[in-house]
């Protein structure tokens, strides 16, 4: 599926949903390393630090205190060097205006937050084929709402 370990960042104040979203990962793909920041300043100060690897995607929570989904989104969309990480935002809100807005500022999946862990499991396998597309320049799904 991938050329090498996966390596994903998991931006979420809640520490119960980042627990479940590492379970989840580590029932789909035994390959994978999931770093887990609790809002989006530390998350940006990781992205920004030389000395760090980038990861191949970032999943964001939409709803984060200091700095929000929407906010992380536009500043690595505007740093040339993380532009081309595929961003998953995620939320359990459905806002169609707030949607097209974070697909207009270069987000590549919105994650609707499921109500069981089977269903989160079935989510993220989705965007994991999405990113398995994007890394073998295969055409990549259209849809920009993932949901079970």
């Amino acid at each position: 599926m991938f050329p090498e370990q996966l390596l994903i960042y998991l931006a979420d104040d809640d520490e119960t949903d980042r627990m479940l979203f590492q379970e989840a990962f580590n029932n789909i793909i035994s390959d994978i390393e999931v770093l887990c920041f609790d809002n989006g300043v530390t998350l940006m100060d990781n992205l920004l630090n030389e000395t760090k690897p980038l990861p191949q995607a970032i999943y964001l929570d939409l709803n984060m205190p200091l700095m929000n989904g929407i906010e992380c989104l536009n500043d690595i969309k505007n740093e040339i060097k993380l532009q081309d990480i595929p961003i998953f935002i995620y939320s359990s809100m459905i806002d169609i205006s707030v949607i097209d807005e974070l697909q207009k500022y270069g987000a590549n999946l919105y994650l609707v937050k499921p109500n069981s862990f089977n269903k989160l499991v079935s989510i993220l396998c989705k965007s994991l084929d999405y990113l398995a597309s994007h890394f073998n320049n295969e055409n990549v799904n259209e849809k920009f709402i993932i949901d079970n």
